[in-house]
């Protein structure tokens, strides 16, 4: 049965998408039935949902089954996906420290072994905008940008000398010229491709954090929150039951992925 749940404007608007005047709704249109322990959309509506059993499958924007991927236990457990570039994916395994870059029929690649390049713990990383690997030393407490073979390209000075605090990333995002990282419990940390500190943000205690357009989005306190980078202003919005609840949520411009023990759901920003 299709869900009706009724959001205030304010909501459409701090995310770009309708007209604030307009009296807005969000519908639970589609899902898929099973139980999933991770998943992540790319940039083009595609969606890599890994299953408890181990199976990491990918579905179109109708949630049509396009392949899959039985691998994954060979590696261990998956820890998060890089989706940002729809050509190709990063799977990173933090516990073996390996990251499999898969082209978009889910065929292995490569396969990079961080170890191999002197980077024993992380748990952050990202595709670039030039298509080569953004990784956060946690040991050294370094910035690193690699390439497909594992080189390190890139790293910036020890940021232990920087901040009072040690930062530990739980997200790493390339977003319009500047590298984002965000540490739950230290805030929003943006870089230039330099490794240069250009603001710190305190955004702490969000959860399900994402880059969204032009905008950081996140969970603290069953709300929805937005910033904006260059903006004085945070936007908190109030979620429906059925989104702040749920185990794991991903924003799109047109609506957000909710997880539960039962399916994936995909609610869809309507006008009314």
């Amino acid at each position: 049965m299709i869900m009706r749940l009724y959001l205030t404007s304010i909501l459409l608007s701090a995310i770009g998408l309708l007209n604030a005047q307009e009296q807005q709704s969000i519908l639970k249109t589609k899902e898929i039935s099973g139980s999933f322990s991770y998943f992540m959309p790319d940039e083009i509506g595609n969606l890599f949902a890994l299953t408890t059993s181990g199976q990491l499958k990918k579905y179109n924007g109708n949630l049509d089954s396009m392949g899959s991927f039985n691998d994954v236990r060979r590696y261990g457990k998956l820890h998060s996906i890089s989706a940002s570039n729809p050509l190709r994916s990063l799977l990173f395994f933090k516990a073996y420290r390996t990251i499999l870059v898969l082209d978009r029929m889910m065929q292995v690649v490569n396969k990079i072994d961080l170890r191999r390049s002197q980077i024993f713990q992380v748990q952050a990383i990202s595709q670039s905008y030039d298509n080569l690997i953004w990784v956060f030393d946690e040991q050294e407490s370094k910035i690193k940008k690699i390439n497909d073979e594992g080189k390190v390209l890139f790293e910036s000075a020890d940021l232990r000398l920087i901040f009072s605090e040690t930062i530990t990333p739980s997200i790493i995002f390339d977003l319009g010229g500047y590298l984002y990282l965000y540490d739950e419990k230290n805030g929003l940390f943006i870089f230039d491709y330099y490794g240069a500190l250009k603001n710190r943000i305190a955004l702490m205690g969000w959860t399900n954090v994402q880059p969204l357009g032009k905008s950081i989005a996140g969970i603290k306190d069953k709300q929805l929150m937005i910033y904006t980078p260059n903006s004085i202003d945070i936007k908190s919005i109030q979620l429906p039951k059925e989104i702040s609840t749920a185990d794991y949520i991903r924003f799109g411009i047109k609506g957000c992925y909710v997880s539960t023990d039962e399916a994936i759901s995909w609610y869809e920003w309507k006008n009314n």
